[in-house]
């Protein structure tokens, strides 16, 4: 503790010692009474003055629990000074009937609203909004509940024997569900917060039972103003102070037992039966035949005004919660779509895994016989041939070289081993690929146009893969055309922001109804291919996308990051050298 805070209680304990010394010391006088009543205003403004810094360092939730409890503390202090007022300023006795009484009977209603904010208990769904609409509806129950028991007996029909007797009344009960909220508090926390809840409750036990005593005496005319019956009273008021200076409850505890849901249906259950309890009290008020009839139609009008009041709130608290309940649902079922991405993911991956392994053997039976057919070819070159026959001869070693990288290239994806990478550009992998597709296009009558952006940024990627993305998009397309009667394809590439794209678009085909009378789908080509398609986009960070337009067009597109590292030295490409430069007319 600072030293500061020692000064402080040290002033705390004199001010009490000498209340104490005054009650034992000094008979019944007017001396004793405002000696009383200034020890009681200074004890109290110190008890709130301690909790107001535990409210500024604060936050959130922490803060609002240290706030309503000072404000709890400044009504009971405003009611005290109200009192100190007319005992020791006016001189005179504080009337029988006194308007200022609800304020020391609602001062339990900010603490009791601290209490249900529960700060020693992490809770994440339960929202400061509805904090708010409980303080509100527990305020309105507790001043409806007053005015229906206490006022008509100052107001209606004036007695003030009756009147004490009920405020006694219901001023105790409220003490005793505070005491039971703060019991509730104390079993259920740790550490210094069940430290703080224990010395509220010490606190809160000895204004009770001070109070009750006092009560007794006055009902036996004992009681005065400054005597042995308020030091209980002047003890728990003390006891604040001590409380605040030695709080060193925080944030709550991460071990703190998870209640908050089980709390917050008993919160929505105690505002319905504070709902719920209107009718009885109209039906008690209206069989009450020991009272005034004029008290009985206020009564029942006072509780008609309050079940209007109370049912807004309740209405405006399920409002909220219907709000958060639609929230949670939609947050499930993002949750839900999610998951179902999740399991199509993986069930792509096992199904490339086990096209993996199928392609991985199909490619190891298929290099012995390109390995002799490479074999063949170079010999043949080593022969005497024509003028005409040596290209021809030169243009089959190409295409078993290129045969065998594509073989290399399945046989990685079977492994799922990254090939090596290098920047690439995508222009001359898709001229490439319409290169190689124009017997297949030309003996289908199929025009391929081509539209490619001359300032291409390049990519980074396995030059042999990406050609076998971009004639595998290829061939689907003249696919399609050929089965719908279409007769364009168009390959183009351009850039956007850090991307290359490569499109490969068909001219409207005609769309084909099934026996139902609906659009029977496209059928862009076998799993094997695209799933390797996929595959290999996947390991270049790229990704494919497909969209069919209502008069039966197909547009392919292939997005891949931009390289920004430096050139790297390629590889001995495959690609054929008359390709990689010349444009394609």
């Amino acid at each position: 503790m600072s030293k500061r805070n020692k000064v402080w209680l040290g002033a705390v304990a004199a001010i009490l010692a000498t209340l104490v010394m005054g009650a034992l010391i000094l008979p019944k006088s007017f001396a004793l009474a405002a000696l009383c009543d200034i020890t009681d205003t200074l004890l109290l403004a110190s008890g709130a003055a301690a909790f107001i810094p535990l409210a500024v360092r604060s936050r959130g939730r922490m803060r609002m629990f240290w706030s309503l409890i000072a404000l709890g503390l400044t009504f009971w202090l405003g009611y005290q000074v109200f009192w100190t007022y007319y005992e020791v300023l006016l001189r005179r006795e504080v009337p029988d009937l006194c308007i200022g009484d609800i304020v020391l009977f609602l001062h339990l209603v900010p603490l009791m609203a601290a209490l249900a904010l529960r700060p020693h208990a992490p809770r994440d769904e339960y929202a400061a909004r509805l904090g708010r609409l409980d303080f509100a509806l527990l305020l309105v129950w507790w001043f409806y509940l007053y005015v229906l028991i206490v006022m008509p007996w100052q107001y209606v029909v004036v007695n003030v024997a009756a009147y004490d007797r009920n405020l006694n009344t219901v001023y105790l009960t409220e003490n005793i569900a505070f005491l039971a909220a703060l019991f509730a508090c104390w079993i259920g926390s740790k550490g210094h917060w069940r430290t703080l809840y224990a010395g509220l409750f010490g606190m809160s036990f000895c204004y009770t039972l001070g109070s009750a005593l006092a009560n007794w005496a006055i009902v036996r005319n004992v009681y005065y103003t400054g005597g042995f019956y308020d030091i209980p009273l002047a003890g728990s008021m003390a006891w604040i102070t001590w409380i605040g200076l030695n709080t060193r409850a925080g944030e709550p505890q991460r071990d703190a037992r998870e209640t908050s849901t089980v709390y917050g249906v008993w919160v929505a259950r105690c505002s319905m039966i504070a709902v719920f309890s209107l009718p009885l009290f109209a039906a008690w008020a209206m069989s009450d035949s020991a009272v005034s009839p004029h008290i009985r139609v206020f009564r029942l009008a006072l509780t008609l005004a309050a079940a209007f009041l109370m049912g807004l709130l309740v209405f405006a608290r399920q409002h909220l919660l219907d709000r958060e309940l639609i929230h949670l649902l939609d947050q499930s079922q993002d949750s839900f779509d999610n998951l179902q991405r999740l399991q199509a993911q993986i069930l792509q991956s096992e199904k490339l895994a086990s096209i993996g392994q199928l392609v991985g053997g199909a490619a190891h039976e298929l290099n012995n016989p390109i390995t002799a057919m490479l074999g063949y070819s170079d010999m043949l070159l080593s022969t005497h041939l024509t003028a005409e026959q040596r290209p021809l001869a030169a243009k089959i070693g190409q295409y078993v070289r290129r045969t065998k990288s594509l073989v290399a290239s399945l046989i990685s994806f079977a492994r799922q081993a990254p090939a090596p990478k290098s920047p690439v550009d995508l222009n001359t992998l898709a001229r490439t690929a319409v290169k190689l597709t124009e017997p297949q296009w030309k003996a289908l009558g199929i025009e391929v146009r081509t539209e490619f952006d001359p300032a291409l940024p390049k990519v980074l990627g396995d030059s042999n893969q990406l050609l076998q993305v971009c004639l595998q998009l290829v061939a689907n397309c003249l696919h399609v055309l050929n089965e719908r009667g279409g007769r364009v394809v168009t390959v183009s590439t351009k850039s956007e922001t850090d991307i290359s794209i490569v499109q490969i678009a068909t001219e409207a085909v005609p769309v084909t109804l099934s026996a139902d009378g609906a659009a029977a789908p496209v059928d862009l080509a076998d799993g094997l291919g695209l799933s390797a398609c996929q595959g290999i986009l996947h390991e270049h960070h790229g990704q494919i996308s497909q969209e069919r337009r209502e008069n039966g067009a197909i547009l392919l597109r292939v997005e891949l990051p931009i390289t920004q590292s430096a050139p790297v030295k390629p590889k001995d490409s495959t690609v054929p050298v008359m390709w990689q430069s010349q444009p394609y007319a």
